[in-house]
């Protein structure tokens, strides 16, 4: 039976929720073993050598630590600022051209007054072209998005607030579900999150770091009113409407389309000030929580009292 589009979800950030980092891309990571093992010729392969070098620089295998590698870097971190552009052509040949056009522009086969005149001539078909395509593709985020929400909040473990905002519980906090210290709208929280679109394209997160503390009033609408239905040291997902999220303009960056609904894994490790509910505590002469640890109370500074 084929999984629904919510379960694959949820598949892919527990399995994002395991790495203990985020791995960085890495050229060499695209060479296969034999080509690793060649990187080292010797000087009694002289001819051997020679004749590589006849290989056009595209073809070789490149080098980790070379010089090769540092502007192939540089390649890819420039690519990583143009962003996907994939969505933008519907096939390979549009692909080519694309990438033609870059190419000799970077490379000045086209020089500055010829770009201009190309792009007099056909700057608006390629505004149109490109407003119809991203609308497009909006529309098919927007369908898969309602799609995705609806799926989940027919899940019996789900529940939907007024808000549209769907919260999926998956592990309980160390008092249990609903047991705990919450949040209110005024509160600093520490957490870890894995945020991603309904295509499971990942936008933010915080795997593989440091837990993020940040206020609950700087951030988007869906995340202030889920967070406040989670206790301390629970783990839940939330499905949040564009209209909770960020709107019909999407992101300034372009990594959220407008009208995205956002799906969240989060673990709320600790409510930092302002929280609400939970059992009575003991504090120091501090300020600071006394913590129990088995048969005893322990001081502000971890020590048995």
């Amino acid at each position: 039976m084929k999984q629904s589009q919510y379960r694959l979800a949820l598949a892919f950030a527990a399995a994002a929720a395991s790495l203990p980092t985020l791995t960085a891309f890495t050229a060499s990571r695209l060479l296969s073993t034999q080509q690793t093992n060649k990187q080292h010729v010797s000087a009694l392969f002289a001819e051997e050598s020679a004749s590589a070098a006849s290989i056009p620089a595209a073809a070789k295998p490149i080098e980790q630590g070379s010089h090769d590698e540092l502007m192939y870097a540089l390649g890819v971190n420039l690519a990583r600022q143009l962003g996907d552009v994939r969505p933008l052509v519907e096939n390979s040949d549009e692909l080519t051209q694309l990438a033609r056009g870059l190419l000799d522009t970077v490379v000045g086969k086209i020089d500055d007054e010829d770009q201009r005149a190309l792009l007099g001539r056909r700057g608006e078909d390629l505004n149109n072209v490109i407003v119809e395509r991203a609308n497009a593709i909006r529309q098919k985020v927007e369908e898969a998005g309602k799609a995705m929400l609806k799926e989940m909040s027919e899940n019996p473990e789900t529940a939907t607030l007024e808000s549209g905002v769907i919260i999926h519980p998956l592990e309980a906090g160390p008092d249990g579900f609903g047991k705990g210290v919450k949040p209110t709208a005024a509160s600093t929280v520490k957490v870890h999150y894995h945020g991603t679109l309904p295509d499971g394209t990942v936008f933010d997160s915080s795997l593989g770091g440091d837990p993020v503390s940040f206020p609950l009033g700087g951030v988007i609408a869906g995340w202030r009113e889920g967070l406040q239905h989670m206790c301390e040291g629970e783990t839940a997902m939330l499905g949040i409407p564009a209209e909770m999220g960020y709107g019909e303009a999407g992101t300034p960056d372009g990594r959220i389309p407008g009208g995205a609904a956002l799906f969240f894994k989060i673990q709320l490790l600790e409510v930092l000030s302002a929280g609400v509910g939970g059992g009575p505590k003991l504090v120091g002469a501090d300020g600071r929580e006394l913590k129990k640890d088995g048969g005893g109370l322990l001081g502000a500074d971890g020590n048995p009292l």
